[in-house]
Formats: structure tokens, sequence, C-alpha cells
């Protein structure tokens, strides 16, 4: 497997995750808001849900990566610059047809997740390939 060709891809963050946020976020205030206490006790629940849902929705939108590289030489980030940082993946899971990855760089830890919306599904399934016959950098220390 060493002698397969090296998977490349441009990486925009998936528009599901921000999605169920914003769901979940919507979910709770409308049962803060048909739940049976006085109307002046259900503002503070309202504005921390929304001080709360605004930001993560905002950072579910939003990836320091724009390219992600994998190779013999193992994994590199690209930034929105095209500035090179080598990774070493963390874990990884595959959920359905999605592939969720944990990278660690010198800088930060990155969750990647490739799914329908923002992949194409043959390179999600060289991934899986790849992924399934490498360990991880933990295994093997």
């Amino acid at each position: 497997m060493t002698s397969a060709p090296a998977i490349g891809f441009d990486y925009r963050p998936s528009r599901l995750p921000a999605r169920g946020l914003a769901i979940a976020a919507a979910l709770s205030l409308v049962a803060i808001a048909v739940c049976g206490a006085p109307p002046g006790l259900k503002l503070a629940p309202m504005a921390c849900t929304l001080a709360m849902a605004i930001p993560a929705v905002r950072r579910a939108r939003r990836s320091r990566v724009a390219g992600v590289g994998y190779g013999a030489d193992g994994w590199t980030l690209y930034r929105a610059d095209r500035s090179q940082l080598p990774a070493t993946l963390l874990s990884h899971r595959i959920v359905g047809t999605c592939v969720l990855l944990r990278l660690k760089t010198d800088h930060a830890t990155e969750t990647l997740l490739l799914a329908p919306d923002n992949s194409d599904a043959d390179i999600r399934r060289r991934l899986r390939m790849r992924l399934a016959v490498r360990p991880l950098a933990s295994d093997t220390a």
C-alpha cells in the first residue's frame, strides 16, 4: 500500500454541524418559550442559549484549514495562504459515509469532517481504505 498515490484535496467545512447546532438551539428556544415559567424568568435562559449558540455556529462554519494532503510522508495541512503544516493523525472515525479526522499540528488540534456536502465520494472512499491499513502514530509508539 506504500506505492499508492498520495491523496490531496481542498477542504471547506461541512454545513451539517452548523445546521445541527442551529436546529438544537432553535428547539431549545422553543422549549424555553413554552415552559410554564413566568416570562421574566425565560429571558435569561433564552439569552444564554443565543449567546452560546451563535458563536458555536460561526466556529462550525469556519476552518483554518484550506487543504489536506496525505502521502507516504504523512499528513500535511494547508492554510488559506497555502503555507504547509505537518500534522499527525490522532484519531479517525467513519460514520456512515462521513469521515472524521483529528489531526495535531505544532499549533493546534484540527477536527475535520468529510461529509457528502463538502467532499467527493471517491476521496472519502480512498481515505477509508488507507486509514484501514495504516496504524495511528500513537499505536506505533
